[in-house]
């Protein structure tokens, strides 16, 4: 397969190791010396985005014109979801997007929901989520916390919104989510659920140790999405829905 890497900082890097590693070819390297729409992606099979928020939405667009299958992991622009999701499908494209395509995450979030939907109705217990992120991350909370946040919300009936803490714990009302934002050096990505008690606390967690897993999942991503049509997500992929 051959693979376009919109996007060339350390994930860019790790991805293109692992999918030469898998027997891929990278074809094609867009960065900030060389803009999507001056590179030359008509060898390419598929893209992978790993850029910043403020240029993914313009590169998804590029990729559903050209009609390439583009994988993206870069988050903080969800309030153009819905409408990129209507222009792929409009354009007769392909979209795969995750908030973090570790394998180990994705189960992650389905236990997530199974907790959420099991703690419904507990009063006594209060639920909180904190992510620490390395120094660089750009954005807070993570893309990985909103979709657990999300997760416990369309599960919970016992809550109908989050409010986020940079640096510490929010202050919450009764119906409130609380997501606790930390950073910290060399942190490639933990993420903890907690349902606390006066008598005891509940606490599910994923600590990633390397990229390695975040790129790893962004490759399968590409590798099962290249000849398909329309917008996914790492559950089509893994059949965890």
């Amino acid at each position: 397969m051959k693979i376009a890497l919109i996007g060339y900082g350390k994930m860019g890097k790790t991805i293109e190791a692992i999918a030469l590693e898998r027997g891929h070819d990278i074809v094609a390297k867009v960065n900030s010396n060389l803009p999507v729409n001056a590179a030359d992606l008509s060898f390419a099979d598929v893209a992978i985005e790993f850029s910043r928020p403020e240029l993914a939405p313009m590169h998804i667009r590029h990729c559903a014109d050209i009609g390439l299958p583009v994988v993206v992991g870069t988050t903080a622009w969800l309030d153009e979801l819905t409408y990129l999701e209507d222009y792929v499908k409009n354009n007769n494209g392909t979209m795969l997007y995750s908030s973090n395509f570790s394998i180990g995450v994705n189960i992650f979030f389905e236990i997530n929901k199974h907790l959420a939907k099991l703690m419904t109705g507990r009063i006594d217990y209060k639920a909180g989520i904190t992510e620490i992120h390395h120094l660089q991350k750009l954005d807070a909370p993570s893309g990985t916390a909103i979709t657990l946040a999300n997760g416990i919300l369309e599960n919970n009936p016992d809550y109908l919104s989050w409010v986020l803490g940079e640096g510490k714990s929010p202050h919450t009302n009764d119906n409130q989510l609380g997501v606790t934002s930390l950073r910290e050096p060399d942190v490639p990505g933990t993420h903890t659920i907690t349902y606390a008690s006066e008598v005891d606390t509940i606490t599910i967690s994923h600590e990633a140790h390397n990229r390695q897993g975040f790129a790893l999942g962004a490759v399968v991503a590409a590798e099962w999405v290249f000849g398909k049509k329309g917008v996914y997500t790492m559950s089509n992929v893994l059949n965890l829905q």
